[in-house]
C-alpha cells in the first residue's frame, strides 16, 4: 500500500510539472509513421520465423574482434541456432570487426541489427579509430553546432563500420562531484544544456542513418557508485526527479530519439526490495517509461553482465525479469539458451505476455528496416581505412577543442600572450612528453618545453627543473595523463602540486596552469592566478591549447560544471583573437587534404631525383597553417632528417625578409621618400653614375644596376684568400666571419661599398633602363636603411620584427646561437672558402661582409618565415599589435610599371612564362620571393594563401639545377590551387 501510495503521488507531480503526455496526444515518442513497404517487410520476415527464433531476435550479444577463434564460433553459433537479433561490438580493431561483422551477417537468418558504444566516437571500443570529444568537453562548448557534426561524422563512420546503433549520448544530469562512472561522460549539471546537447547529438546519429539510444533511465547523475561493480542506490526525492532526472529524457523522446537504455540502479521510490535493479523493475520501465512517459521507442537493458546485478541472480534469471519489466532488447545476456528457457518459462506461467513479446519483435524488426537491413549490403573491406578517415572529421574533432577549452582565471590578464619580445616563456608538460603541445608551444615562441613524463615524480626531479627557471618570467605548467579517480586527484601528484605551489610563490614568476583532464580537477588547482581546463588530453587538444595560449585562437568555452563556491558552472573568460597564425586541418581552410597530399608525391620526387636533399613546404590558408611538412635529410647519406626545425639558408628571399621590412617600415612612417634620389640619403653617390636613381627604381631593379659585380672576386688568389683581406684568426682587424676559420677585413663592407660606387651601369634602351634582376639594388637599399635607422639593420630588425613576433629561428649567422646540427649544409664551396658551408651564408659577398647583407643572409624554419610573411599578408597586423600603421604592404607587392613584373621589392609571377615562378592558377595579385639555395616564398591576397618551399639545392653543388628543371616548386604551387578549387 505504501509504495502504491508513494506512486500515485509521484504521478501526480509528473502530470503537475508537465513532464507526463496525455494518453489522448497524437505523438508517441520514438514511433514513426510505418509505410506499406515496412509493414510488409515486417509482416514478411516475423511469419517466416518460429515462435523460438522470434524469441531470439529479443537477443543483443556482445561481440569481440580481438578474441581467439572460438569466440567467434561461439557468436556464430549463436546466430544461426537461436536467430539472436543483434550483436553489441566491443574491444578489438576496425578491419578484424569489419570482417567478422560480414562473416556473422552471412550467417543469419534475418540480418544483425549491430549495436556499439561510440560516446566519443569508434576509439571508445576500437583500436586505430578517432577520438572526437566526451560529453563533459561538449558540455563546455558555446555552440550546440558542433555536437551535431559530431553525432554526424560518428554515424557515418558507423555506416562505414556495417552498425547501426548507438548507445549515447548519456544525457545523465551530472550534479555529484564524486560520480566515478559519468562524470566527463555527462554534458553537465545545467538540465536545459544536458537536453540541448543530447539532442543536437541525438539528430547528427539519426539524421544520418544510426539509431541513438539515450542512456542510463531514469538519470545516474546523481550516484557515487560504478554500475559495473555494484548497484548504485539513486535516493532522489520527487522534486529532483521530475525537475532535473527526467527533464532531459522527456525532451529526447520529444524530439524522436529511437531507443532508451535503463540503468543498472536501486530507485527506493517505486520498489522496497533493495535489490530490485531499474533494469528490472516494471513500476519503472513498463509503469513510468512507457505507459505514463509514453515511450514507443526501442528499451534496452543495460549489459545484463554488469556485476551490479549478475551477481543478485542465476544464468538466464535476470534476462526473463528484464523482459518481464517491459525491456524490449536483452543486451549482454551472459548464456542465451538458458535465457531463452527461462523466458519461455514467464511466457508459460503468465508473466510475460505472448502478445506484448510479439509485439516487441516487431519493434525490433521494424528499426532494422529504418537502418536498411531490408537491403542488406555487406561491408567493403577493402576501402574500409580510407572510408573511416573522413578528412572532415578532422575538423570537426579541432573546432569542438576550439570552442571548449575554457580560461578559468586570468587574474593577472596575461592570457592570451602578446608582447612577445617582453615574455620569457618556460613551459613544464607533468605526466607526458606531450609531443603535440610541445611541438605548437615552440611555433609560437623559442623557449624551452621541461617535460616530466611521471605525473608521480619524485621531488628531486622538479627541484632540477626549477633551477633551470630562473631566466624566465612566465612558466606555462600543463598538466597531462590525468584520471577520473576523484580520490586519486584526478591523477595528479604531491610532487607536481607542491612544485606548482612554490611557483606561485616565486614572485619573479607569473604561473599559467593548463588541467588536460577532468574539470572536476580543478579544485585542486584553484590557486592559480592563470588556469586552463583543456578538459581531455589528445592531440586535438594539444594542438589548440598553445593557440589559445597565444591568441591565435580566442577561448569561448565555459565550465559545464561546478568545481567549488568560486569555480560555478558557466565560469569563462572570453579572450581576444591576435591573428596569429593557426594550425588546423585543410577542410576548415576550404581546402580539399586528398588533393593537397600530392604534395607528397612532388616533394619525395625532388628528393629521389637528388634535387634536393630534403625540404620543407608550408602552406597556410585564411592565416591558418593547413599542411607543414619536412621531407628528406639534410644531405644525401641520410645521415640527418630534415624536421621543422632545421634551418635554412633563404638566399634571396632575405631581401624581402629583411631589408623590405626595414624599407617599408620608413617608408610607412614618413621617413623615407620613394621618389626621392637614392643620393639624397646616401650623399657619397652624388659625384657617381648613380646620383639619378631613385628609390622607387632601385626596389623595381629598374635604376640601370648590373645584376652583380666582382667582389669577392678581388679577395682571392688562385692558392687561397689574399692576406691582405683574410685571416684564420679573429681580431679586431679581421672581425667578420666569412667560415669558423676565416675572418675578413673590419672595413669589408666599406670596400664593397666602394666597388658598388663605381661600378658601371646597363645601358638604356629607348630611354629608359630595363628590367634587370640585382643584387646591388638591395646591397644599395640596406646602406639606405642603416643611414636612416641610425642602426645596424641585423639589430633594428631583431628588435622591430622578429622578436616581438617570436621568430626564435630567423636571424643572421645562425652558428651564435645554434649548433651547427640544426642547420642544413649548403655548398661544398671549392673556389672562395674550400669548405663545406653550414650555417654560414652560402651568397659569397654576403660572407665576405659577416654575413649580413641587404641581399642575402637570412637563415629561419618554414614556421617563422611563415609568421612574418602572414604579418605581410595581413597588412602589417599580427599578434594583437600593428607592425605598419598602414596599408604599406598591399602598396609595395602592386604592380605599378608596365612591362615590368616586380612591385616595390617584392617579385611577382611572370605570365609570359608557362612554367614561371608561381603556378599560373594563382591570381596575378601574387608576390613573394625565391632564393638560390632553392627556397621560395609566395603569397595570394585575394585568396588568402601562403606558400612556403624551403630546400638546400646547392647541396654540394651550387651547379644543381634539378629543382628547376623538375620545376618542383611551381608544381607544388599547382597543387594549392587544385586543391582549392575542388571545394
Amino acid at each position: 500500500m505504501l509504495k502504491d501510495f508513494r506512486i500515485g503521488i509521484f504521478l501526480l507531480v509528473l502530470a503537475i510539472t508537465g513532464l507526463l503526455i496525455s494518453s489522448s496526444s497524437p505523438r508517441e515518442e520514438g514511433e514513426r509513421p510505418m509505410s506499406v513497404a515496412e509493414q510488409n517487410w515486417v509482416d514478411s520476415v516475423f511469419n517466416s520465423l518460429t515462435p523460438d527464433q522470434r524469441l531470439g531476435q529479443l537477443f543483443m550479444v556482445a561481440a569481440y574482434s580481438n578474441k581467439d577463434r572460438k569466440h567467434a564460433q561461439y557468436t556464430e553459433f549463436l546466430i544461426k541456432n537461436y536467430n539472436i537479433g543483434g550483436l553489441m561490438f566491443l574491444q578489438g580493431g576496425p578491419r578484424r570487426q569489419a570482417l567478422l561483422t560480414n562473416r556473422y551477417q552471412a550467417a543469419a537468418k534475418v540480418p544483425l541489427l549491430v549495436a556499439m558504444d561510440a560516446e566519443w566516437g569508434l576509439d571508445m571500443r576500437l583500436d586505430s579509430s578517432m577520438h572526437f570529444a566526451k560529453q563533459m568537453t561538449l558540455g563546455a562548448m558555446d555552440d550546440d553546432q558542433y555536437v551535431y557534426q559530431m553525432g554526424r561524422e560518428i554515424a557515418l563512420k558507423m555506416k562505414t563500420m556495417g552498425v547501426h546503433v548507438s548507445f549515447s549520448p548519456v544525457i545523465d544530469v551530472n550534479s555529484n562531484p564524486d560520480n566515478p562512472v559519468i562524470g566527463n561522460r555527462s554534458f553537465g549539471e545545467n538540465k536545459e544544456q544536458v537536453a540541448k546537447r543530447g539532442i543536437a547529438y541525438i539528430r547528427g546519429l539519426q539524421d544520418h542513418g544510426i539509431v541513438a539510444v539515450v542512456k542510463h533511465f531514469p538519470g545516474h547523475g546523481d550516484t557515487d557508485v560504478d554500475s559495473h561493480v555494484a548497484l548504485p542506490v539513486i535516493n532522489s526525492d520527487l522534486a529532483r526527479l521530475t525537475n532535473v532526472d527526467l527533464y532531459p529524457f522527456q525532451k529526447s523522446f520529444e524530439q524522436g530519439v529511437m531507443g532508451v537504455m535503463v540503468g543498472h540502479l536501486y530507485m527506493p521510490l517505486f520498489d522496497t526490495v533493495r535489490t530490485l535493479s531499474a533494469t528490472i523493475s516494471k513500476n519503472l520501465v513498463t509503469g513510468l517509461l512507457k505507459e505514463k512517459m509514453n515511450y514507443r521507442g526501442l528499451v534496452f537493458t543495460d549489459a545484463l553482465n554488469m556485476k551490479s546485478v549478475s551477481d543478485l541472480y542465476k544464468p538466464g534469471e535476470l534476462d526473463a525479469l528484464a523482459l518481464a519489466a517491459g525491456n524490449d532488447v536483452l543486451l549482454f545476456s551472459e548464456d542465451v539458451p538458458v535465457a531463452l528457457q527461462k523466458i519461455k518459462e514467464s511466457i508459460a506461467a503468465g508473466k510475460v505476455d505472448q502478445a506484448d513479446v510479439d509485439q516487441r519483435v516487431r519493434k525490433i524488426l521494424r528499426a532494422k528496416y529504418w537502418a536498411g537491413l531490408n537491403h542488406y549490403q555487406s561491408i567493403d573491406v577493402p576501402n574500409l581505412m580510407t572510408n573511416l578517415n573522413r578528412p572532415l572529421s578532422r575538423t570537426v574533432q579541432q573546432q569542438i577543442y576550439e570552442h571548449a577549452t575554457t580560461v578559468v582565471k586570468n587574474e593577472d590578464g596575461l592570457l592570451p600572450f602578446n608582447r612577445l619580445d617582453t615574455l620569457r616563456i618556460a613551459a613544464v608538460t607533468i605526466g607526458s612528453d606531450a609531443p603535440t603541445y610541445r611541438e605548437i608551444m615552440g611555433k609560437y615562441q623559442s623557449g624551452p618545453v621541461y617535460a616530466v613524463p611521471n605525473r608521480y615524480a619524485v621531488d628531486s626531479t622538479f627541484a632540477r627543473i626549477s633551477s633551470r627557471l630562473t631566466p624566465y618570467n612566465v612558466v606555462v605548467v600543463s598538466l597531462h595523463n590525468m584520471n577520473n579517480t576523484p580520490t586519486h586527484s584526478y591523477g595528479i601528484g604531491e610532487g607536481a602540486l607542491k612544485f606548482l605551489k612554490e611557483l606561485q610563490a616565486n614572485k619573479n614568476i607569473k604561473t599559467v596552469v593548463v588541467a588536460f583532464g577532468n574539470a572536476y580537477s580543478l579544485k585542486h588547482l584553484e590557486t592559480a592566478r592563470t588556469l586552463v581546463c583543456g578538459y581531455e588530453d589528445n592531440y586535438a587538444s594539444q594542438l589548440v591549447m598553445p593557440q589559445i595560449l597565444f591568441g591565435a585562437l580566442s577561448a569561448k568555452g565555459r565550465l559545464p560544471v561546478t568545481i567549488s563556491e568560486t569555480l560555478k558552472a558557466g565560469t569563462g573568460l572570453p579572450t581576444p583573437d591576435l591573428r596569429r597564425l593557426r594550425y588546423g586541418t585543410p577542410e576548415e581552410a576550404g581546402l580539399d587534404s586528398r588533393t593537397l597530399a600530392q604534395i607528397d608525391n612532388i616533394a619525395l620526387e625532388s628528393v629521389a631525383y637528388a634535387a634536393a636533399p630534403g625540404c620543407q613546404v608550408l602552406v597556410a590558408k585564411d592565416g591558418m597553417v593547413v599542411f607543414d611538412k619536412s621531407y628528406g635529410y639534410c644531405t644525401y647519406d641520410k645521415s640527418q632528417p630534415v624536421n621543422s626545425s632545421t634551418l635554412y639558408d633563404l638566399a634571396s628571399v632575405t631581401k624581402v625578409a629583411g631589408t623590405l621590412q626595414a624599407i617599408m617600415y620608413l617608408k610607412d612612417q614618413g621617413k623615407l621618400n620613394l621618389d626621392d634620389k637614392v643620393a639624397a640619403y646616401l650623399p657619397e653617390l652624388k659625384g657617381t653614375n648613380k646620383k639619378d636613381m631613385t628609390v622607387r627604381e632601385v626596389l623595381m631593379h629598374q635604376a640601370g644596376l648590373k645584376p652583380g659585380i666582382a667582389t669577392w672576386e678581388k679577395t682571392i688568389t688562385k692558392t687561397g684568400p689574399k692576406p691582405t683581406f683574410y685571416a684564420s684568426t679573429e681580431s679586431p682587424q679581421f672581425s667578420k666571419e666569412v667560415t669558423p676559420d676565416l675572418y675578413s677585413l673590419s672595413t669589408s663592407e666599406d670596400s664593397v661599398w666602394l666597388w658598388v660606387q663605381r661600378s658601371t651601369l646597363l645601358p638604356k634602351v629607348k630611354g629608359k633602363y630595363p628590367v634587370e634582376y640585382s643584387d646591388l639594388s638591395f646591397i644599395i637599399l640596406k646602406r639606405v636603411a642603416e643611414k636612416v635607422l641610425k642602426q645596424p639593420i641585423e639589430d633594428f630588425l631583431q628588435k622591430t620584427f622578429y622578436q616581438p613576433l617570436g621568430l626564435g629561428t630567423m636571424t643572421y649567422n645562425p652558428l651564435t646561437k645554434f649548433p651547427k646540427s640544426c642547420i642544413a649544409p649548403t655548398e661544398n664551396d671549392t673556389y672562395f672558402r674550400r669548405t663545406q658551408l653550414q650555417g654560414t651564408v652560402h651568397d659569397q659577398t654576403a660572407a665576405m661582409i659577416g654575413g649580413v647583407g641587404g641581399h642575402a643572409g637570412l637563415f629561419s624554419n618554414a614556421n617563422d618565415l611563415a609568421i612574418l610573411m602572414q604579418m605581410n599578408l595581413q597588412n602589417g597586423r599580427y599578434g594583437g599589435q600593428r607592425f605598419f600603421q598602414s596599408p604599406i604592404v598591399t602598396e609595395f607587392a602592386t604592380n605599378k610599371e608596365a612591362g615590368n613584373r616586380r612591385g616595390l621589392g617584392w617579385d611577382r609571377g611572370d605570365p609570359s612564362k608557362p612554367e614561371g615562378p608561381t603556378s599560373n592558377l594563382s591570381p596575378a595579385s601574387t608576390f613573394g620571393h625565391t632564393g638560390f639555395t632553392g627556397t621560395c616564398v609566395w603569397m595570394d591576397p585575394e585568396n588568402k594563401i601562403l606558400y612556403i618551399f624551403l630546400s638546400n639545392r646547392v647541396y654540394p653543388d651550387a651547379g644543381n639545377n634539378k629543382l628547376r628543371q623538375y620545376n618542383i616548386r611551381t608544381r607544388i604551387h599547382d597543387v594549392i590551387y587544385k586543391s582549392l578549387q575542388k571545394t
